[in-house]
């Protein structure tokens, strides 16, 4: 799914127009952005957090020369499901596709 169909689902499902929508999507991304370089931790309950972690410097190589380059530390974004999102994921029906009435998501 792209940010795109995102923008569509939340348009169809609310019946605001897709501007609309389209804010509300870029609100919420700017947000958990924002928490994440304040060193914040996002939780939604019953989707997983999001949060930063710090990576140490270290020696790499160039793949191209084989040259040792030397990787500054660096934070970056991390996310970790929660327990109710992996049970709906490994949640399946007869067929072995995901039962998406059995997992309170709507069915399209």
């Amino acid at each position: 799914m792209t940010k795109a169909d995102l923008i569509e689902e939340v348009s169809r499902l609310t019946e605001l127009t897709r501007k609309d929508s389209e804010i509300i999507v870029e609100t919420i991304f700017d947000g958990v952005v924002r928490s994440l370089r304040a060193g914040d931790k996002i939780e939604i309950r019953g989707f997983g957090s999001f949060r930063t972690r710090q990576r140490k410097p270290r020696v790499g190589r160039n793949p191209k020369t084989g040259d040792r380059v030397e990787v500054p530390a660096k934070k970056i974004p991390y996310f970790k499901p929660s327990k109710e999102l992996k049970d709906i994921i490994n949640q399946t029906n007869h067929t072995g596709a995901a039962s998406p009435a059995s997992s309170g998501i709507p069915e399209q």
